[in-house]
């Protein structure tokens, strides 16, 4: 699922699901999945799994915990580590905010296919007003792990 053109027009190439993602990652071998959470997140939450596809994903916050600043050197650690232009990038918070904001500032340094993946890690509160059940990267079923 993707929005596109609209969100072109906000900055960045659009939103993907996170089974959207995946599958781009599967068939692109240089796409990179970038997951912009904290460092308390990876550790607690889990990160997404993508040995079955021979990949790691690329983890660079947006954010530093604990005080939640703005990372300054984000665009530079990502570039370091991704420095073709032309590299799909799939941004991956929570939820998708952050993420969102980094596929807005990966876009402006010349990344011309920067996406958010909609609905982050964990996805939407449900009705009980938890993660993890309803969408993103953990409802939808794909691999993840937990250190």
């Amino acid at each position: 699922m993707s929005s596109g053109a609209g969100d072109k027009a906000a900055g960045y190439a659009g939103d993907v699901d996170a089974a959207t993602a995946f599958e781009a990652l599967r068939k692109s071998p240089n796409a990179q999945l970038v997951d912009v959470r904290s460092d308390a997140e990876w550790s607690f939450v889990g990160v997404p799994d993508l040995a079955a596809l021979g990949k790691e994903p690329l983890l660079v916050s947006w954010q530093t915990f604990p005080g939640m600043r703005p990372n300054e050197d984000f665009v530079r650690k990502v570039t370091g580590r991704v420095p073709a232009a032309d590299t799909p990038l799939y941004f991956l918070c929570r939820s998708g905010a952050r993420s969102r904001a980094a596929a807005i500032a990966m876009t402006a340094a010349g990344y011309g296919q920067a996406f958010n993946v909609a609905g982050g890690f964990e996805g939407d509160l449900d009705d009980t007003r938890q993660r993890g059940k309803k969408g993103g990267w953990k409802a939808t079923g794909l691999p993840w792990k937990q250190s």
